[in-house]
C-alpha cells in the first residue's frame, strides 16, 4: 500500500466529499431497500445514512479507505449491518442478480472503464433493481466544459484518477439502464465538479 493510498487519498476524500454533500448521500443511501451493495465505499461516509436494519455489503479497493471506514463503523450512529470487503467494480465477486439495490456516491468519475463497470453493476442487480447514485459530470455549460477538458490531466493526477468530463447519463443509457429517475443537480463542490446527477437508474 503506497503512502498516498494509506494517508493522503482518505483525507482528501473526507475533506472534499464531507459534510457539504451529506444531504445528497442521505437521499441516495437512505432510500436503498432490500439487499444492498455499495461500490466504492471509500471511508464509510454513507454508512450512517442507511436505514435501520439494512444489510449492506460495501466494496472498496483501497486498503487505506477500508481501514478508515471500519473505524467509522464503530460509531453508535450506524444503524445498518455493513460488511466492508476488498473488491473492484470491474470484477465483482457476486452471482448475477444478487442485489436489489446498488449505491454509488462519487465513484463513476474514478473507475478506469465506465462501460465495463456499469455492465458489471447491471449483472449483479436483479431485473428491476435500482442503481442509486450521485455523481459529478461534465458541465452542460460549453465554456466550463472546455476548462474541464483543459484541466483534466492535472485534475486526474491530483485527485486519484477522478475524471471531471464524464457524461454519466449517456453511459447509463448505453449500459441499458432507464434514467427517468435521474435529475441534474448543482453540487456544493469546486466549480469544475459542480454539475451533477442524482437519482435512481433501473436495470431493465
Amino acid at each position: 500500500m503506497s503512502f498516498l493510498d494509506r494517508n493522503v487519498f482518505p483525507r482528501i476524500n473526507d475533506f472534499a466529499l464531507g459534510p457539504e454533500v451529506d444531504p445528497f448521500r442521505a437521499a441516495v443511501a437512505g432510500g436503498a431497500r432490500g439487499r444492498i451493495l455499495e461500490i466504492g465505499a471509500g471511508t464509510g461516509l454513507n454508512a450512517r445514512h442507511y436505514p435501520e436494519g439494512a444489510e449492506v455489503i460495501a466494496v472498496e479497493p483501497s486498503e487505506g479507505m477500508r481501514r478508515r471506514a471500519r473505524d467509522r463503523l464503530r460509531s453508535p450512529h450506524i444503524r445498518a449491518s455493513i460488511d466492508i470487503i476488498d473488491g473492484r467494480v470491474e470484477a465483482l465477486p457476486f452471482d448475477a442478480g444478487s442485489f436489489d439495490a446498488v449505491v454509488l456516491t462519487f465513484v463513476l468519475c474514478s473507475v478506469k472503464d465506465i462501460g465495463v463497470s456499469l455492465r458489471e453493476i447491471r449483472r449483479v442487480l436483479r431485473p428491476g433493481g435500482e442503481l442509486r447514485l450521485v455523481e459529478h459530470v461534465v458541465s452542460p455549460d460549453p465554456g466550463l466544459a472546455r476548462w474541464q477538458r483543459r484541466l483534466r490531466p492535472l485534475w486526474m493526477t491530483l485527485l486519484g484518477g477522478c475524471d471531471p468530463c464524464r457524461d454519466i447519463e449517456a453511459d447509463l443509457k448505453r449500459a441499458e439502464f432507464t434514467t427517468e429517475g435521474i435529475e441534474s443537480v448543482k453540487l456544493p463542490l469546486p466549480k469544475l465538479a459542480r454539475a451533477g446527477l442524482i437519482g435512481s437508474a433501473i436495470r431493465v
